[in-house]
This record gives C-alpha cells, structure tokens and sequence, in this order.
C-alpha cells in the first residue's frame, strides 16, 4: 500500500480498507463490483465511458474486468494508482461543448456509468436536486453515445423525482431499476438507477 494511503487507511471504513487492500482508490469499486454482479454488466473488450470518474475506482474496476478501453472524465485528476492500457482521461467539465465532442470522438459506447456526487450543502432538498441534474447529464451522454444493448449506472440521491427518472430510463432500456448496493453507508441516502440492454429507438 503506498505510504500516502496509510494515514486515510488506519480512519477508514471496512469497504474503504478493502479498497485500499486490493489497489484501489476508493470505497466506491465495491458498489460498481455489486452492480456487474447482479446485471452482467460489464461485457468482455466493451468501450466503457467513466463520467465523473476521479478518484477513478470505477474506471479501474472497468479496466480490470473486461473493458478494452475506458474514457473518464472528470474535472479533477484521477489517483496515480489508477492506469492500464486503453484508458484515456479527459480533464474538464461534462456540460462543455468542446469536452463532450470530445467524448464523442470516442463512442459509440457499450458500457456509461456516473458515480457523480454534486457538492453537499446539507440542505437535502438542494443537494437531491443538484444530483438529479447530474443523472439527467448522464442520461443525455447515455441517450447520445451509448450502443443499442449497451449498459448504464448512475448513482443518485433518493428523492420524488426517482420514479420519474425510471420511467425516462423504461423507455430508453430493457430493464430499468433501483438498487443499493450493500457498499453503500448505512446513513447515506444515495442509490443507484440502472439501465440494461438500451433499445433501438429507430426500430420504435
């Protein structure tokens, strides 16, 4: 374990612990591995697309278990730890023109996912909000770049709006749900949408 990690190791969690344990960034590796898990839903050689990516647990997690190139994207750096071949990190902001066709150069995609959290203020109803309008960015990269039968994951703060946002992902996917890892802290109010299978639109 590098000696940087040893100070935030020796205060972690048990999750966080086995992320450090096992190379890893994050404690978040835990819910996308859950994820996959339960889906199938990460395929052997997919092009997956990492939205919000720093630290980048997901990406590397994506990289290890069958991804043959991963794009993150994030406006903050991803750990030092986290790099393989096929990865390619894009720095900047996912609501600007030129970092989204920037994005786009690289899809069609068969795997997005968005592990995204928006900056708490400890008002829940501001910070449900602002997460709902990070699931509807992903949303919009998944409904553009993503392949018909590819997969997609985003986390969100629970919250009215969630039933609302599963119906928009019924009509995008096979099979849309809700699912909380086991990962996840047992005082947090984040869950997960996910998406299986997006369907051919053209052929509706």
């Amino acid at each position: 374990m590098p000696s940087k990690y040893a100070n935030d190791y020796a205060q972690s969690d048990f999750w966080s612990k086995k992320a450090f344990t096992a190379g890893y960034p994050a404690r978040s590796v835990w819910k996308l591995k859950e994820i996959d898990e339960k889906f199938s839903f990460i395929q052997k050689n997919c092009v997956a697309l990492d939205l919000g990516a720093a630290p980048g647990s997901w990406t590397l997690y994506l990289l290890k278990n069958g991804a043959a190139r991963v794009v993150s994207c994030d406006l903050n750096q991803l750990a030092e730890i986290v790099d393989g071949e096929g990865l390619t990190f894009i720095q900047g902001d996912l609501n600007e023109t030129a970092v989204r066709e920037k994005i786009k150069s690289f899809s069609p995609y068969d795997v997005v996912v968005c592990d995204a959290a928006p900056s708490t203020t400890g008002n829940r109803t501001v910070d449900t909000a602002r997460s709902e309008q990070l699931v509807e960015m992903a949303l919009w990269y998944a409904a553009t770049m993503l392949k018909n039968g590819g997969n997609f994951a985003v986390k969100i703060f629970q919250s009215g709006r969630q039933q609302e946002l599963l119906k928009k992902m019924r009509a995008m996917f096979t099979l849309a749900k809700g699912f909380k890892p086991e990962a996840c802290r047992a005082e947090s109010f984040e869950t997960y949408l996910v998406g299986i299978g997006k369907k051919d639109c053209n052929s509706q």
